[in-house]
């Protein structure tokens, strides 16, 4: 099945951070359809369509390519980015010791949004899960 976007991610829209990222790329891609947006928070979403579980999809973001193959972390921002021609900037991002900063930066982030975000009802619901998730 061919696709006309080059990356669908899925994101938390309950993440003013999040959401304000989305919105932002949104109008890099300027109508043109190279991105697609799918918000994880919203009641009709459902994780298992996509052969995962909602808990690993609040733990970090994913992204799903035209092919079907899916993407996590890093990765699916480079995709992201490099859909809305910001291609030779994601080329550096990719160096040794560059590429491997993001990625710790980015598990800080997802593992510690709730609370960055002002979202933790309790210390217990920001707690990691083995798995990667968040306790309920």
């Amino acid at each position: 099945m061919t696709r006309d976007w080059k990356i669908e991610v899925f994101y938390d829209g309950d993440c003013p951070l999040c959401a304000k990222e989305i919105k932002m790329l949104q109008s890099l891609d300027r109508g043109k359809g190279r991105i697609r947006c799918t918000d994880i928070s919203a009641a009709s979403f459902s994780a298992a369509d996509y052969g995962l579980q909602h808990e690993e999809m609040m733990a970090s973001i994913h992204g799903r390519l035209p092919d079907g193959s899916l993407v996590q972390g890093v990765e699916v921002f480079r995709q992201l980015y490099s859909a809305v021609g910001f291609g030779a900037l994601v080329a550096l991002t990719r160096l040794p010791g560059i590429s491997g900063s993001l990625d710790l930066g980015y598990q800080l982030f997802a593992r510690n949004r709730l609370r960055l975000t002002g979202r933790c009802e309790s210390e217990e619901a920001c707690q990691l899960q083995p798995g990667g998730g968040t306790a309920a």
